[in-house]
């Protein structure tokens, strides 16, 4: 029967038959299976990478705390790299394939690296702060298999997406796939946060990374058998190059003089258009039909893409200048959340952690308490405030309206932060130190913000942006938190070169007085933001009510 379906699915294709039965709810089990065994995977060694780097190779606690930030912003800014490859060259399937086995080469070598001794200096002896710093060596070896996990990791993140909504005609189903998927990722999510950061903390680093190696090469390995049913999209030409084109073309006829007149300028056939708008109106230049404008090729003339281009190209490029403020006041709002995550794990570390007389909470699986914060008030947003909203407002809340809401709650959770930060100064020294569960509270803020922010971004770019860049515009999320960690770290090492705040043992710090510069920082973007929306108009809401986000 496999083989039937195969051989039908290959005719079906080589003849252009639209009606090919690839693709489906039977490639839904595959694409879960892998992205569960990838999620497990990626969350397994990314979560408790800083206790890895100090613990295993004696690497000061902020220097580690800078290095997993430095490793999150390439994990969140490559998906976009390989969403263009996809798109533009090879197509989702094949660069699924390749990132699943680069992914497992890395997560394989981080487990050799656990698994002899020679691969790691020696750890520090028990009450000494003399520690054998690692070679150059064992460096290269670390940063090599980081930068293949991560490389690997971050070419099926936004491929996989983009892969499994391609099987599916009807926008229902696709919806459908896209809530399956993030429940898997999460699942992926919250069973690395606890179950494979605590048999890293609790068993040994090997048998951790090891079972993340084994989930990565068991998903490959169903991913690659289920080859025979998938939908193979086809890459299409660079969707970049259009916006080049504009530039180009605007800035070749820079000297000629705009018209006011509709015929003056090129409009695709295709697509009813009209004037080009009067914002950023040197570009219009662009869509302006002057002498030049024409190629002749034998008794043939067409025209020069690199001298005109259509309106709607003018208009498509317009709208992603529009974005470009909102786009950094969303990235300045993420970074104070990296931080917040960085430190909260170098707290835990140093917090009384124990519940109960037989569990002690890795410091590496706080995220999770985020995690599942933002997954219930994402469940509970679609189900009850939203439609509560509509109701009571007769219209939806924006996009911004909503990212506006979750700026507010990250900047309340910094102030919590620094607060708990401050008692627990209080209490080092004292006989019982302070429990980890006052950590909790400003961690669960900071997910009900992101339950906000985190899916109106998406949504944002994702209705603002042209047509043809939707599927990289779906990845511009996590390029804004991949930026977000590399200003972390810049900011980390500010504080650290101009202050006392952050010294490698944090109880003789001020970590408070770095949750106090972020809420001000917060509150100066929150404000920066506001100007944005209120200058900021929809190109596809509907309702003219919503234009505009005061």
């Amino acid at each position: 029967m496999a083989a039937l379906i195969s051989t039908t699915d290959t005719e079906a294709q080589s003849s252009g038959d639209p009606s090919s039965k690839r693709g489906g709810w039977i490639t839904f089990p595959f694409l879960m299976a892998t992205l569960l065994g990838l999620s497990i995977t990626s969350f397994g060694w990314v979560m408790n990478l800083i206790v890895f780097l100090i613990e295993e190779y004696n690497i000061k606690n902020i220097a580690a705390a800078q290095i997993s930030n430095i490793v999150n912003g390439c994990f969140s800014m490559l998906p976009v790299v390989t969403a263009i490859l996809a798109d533009s060259f090879f197509g989702n399937i094949p660069v699924i394939s390749a990132s699943a086995f680069i992914s497992f080469l890395g997560i394989f070598l981080l487990t050799l690296i656990t698994s002899f001794d020679y691969l790691r200096p020696k750890p520090c002896e028990t009450g000494s702060i003399l520690c054998q710093s690692p070679s150059k060596l064992q460096l290269g070896i670390l940063y090599a298999a980081l930068a293949l996990v991560t490389t690997g990791t971050a070419g099926t993140r936004v491929t996989l997406a983009s892969a499994g909504a391609n099987q599916y005609e009807k926008p229902k189903d696709k919806g459908s796939f896209f809530n399956w998927y993030f429940l898997t990722v999460n699942t992926g999510a919250i069973i690395s946060a606890t179950a494979i950061v605590y048999t890293q903390d609790n068993a040994s680093w090997k048998l951790g990374f090891g079972i993340c190696a084994a989930a990565n090469l068991i998903s490959f390995f169903v991913f690659i058998s289920g080859k025979r049913y998938y939908k193979h999209d086809k890459p299409m030409k660079s969707p970049f190059t259009s916006l080049v084109r504009v530039v180009v073309a605007a800035t070749v006829k820079r000297k000629a003089v705009i018209s006011s007149k509709e015929e003056d300028y090129h409009h695709n056939e295709l697509i009813e258009e009209a004037m080009p708008s009067k914002s950023f109106r040197f570009l219009n230049r662009a869509a302006l039909k002057v002498e030049g404008d024409l190629k002749l090729s034998g008794d043939d003339s067409f025209n020069n893409i690199w001298r005109l281009c259509s309106v709607q190209e003018v208009e498509d490029f317009k709208a992603v200048l529009r974005l470009i403020p909102l786009w950094l006041a969303i990235m300045l709002v993420s970074t104070p959340i990296v931080v917040q995550a960085s430190m909260m794990i170098l707290q835990g570390l140093v917090t009384d952690r124990g519940l109960g007389p037989h569990f002690k909470v890795p410091a590496g699986s706080l995220q999770v308490i985020t995690i599942i914060s933002a997954c219930i008030v994402i469940i509970i947003n679609n189900w009850l405030v939203y439609p509560m909203y509509q109701k009571l407002t007769n219209k939806p809340l924006t996009p911004l309206q909503k990212v506006g809401i979750g700026q507010v709650f990250t900047i309340l959770s910094m102030a919590i932060s620094a607060v708990v930060e401050s008692k627990r100064l209080k209490t080092v020294g004292n006989e019982h130190p302070m429990s980890v569960l006052w950590l909790f509270p400003p961690l669960v803020i900071v997910g009900i913000g992101e339950a906000f922010q985190l899916p109106a971004n998406t949504e944002l770019f994702y209705g603002e942006f042209p047509e043809s860049l939707r599927n990289t515009a779906t990845s511009l999320t996590s390029v804004v938190i991949g930026i977000s960690f590399y200003l972390s770290t810049a900011l980390i090492d500010v504080i650290q070169r101009t202050t006392a705040w952050l010294p490698d043992d944090i109880n003789h710090g001020r970590v408070d007085n770095v949750y106090w510069v972020l809420v001000i920082g917060g509150v100066l973007n929150l404000g920066y933001f506001l100007v944005c929306c209120w200058l900021y108009k929809y190109r596809n809401l509907k309702n003219d009510d919503q234009e505009q986000d005061p």
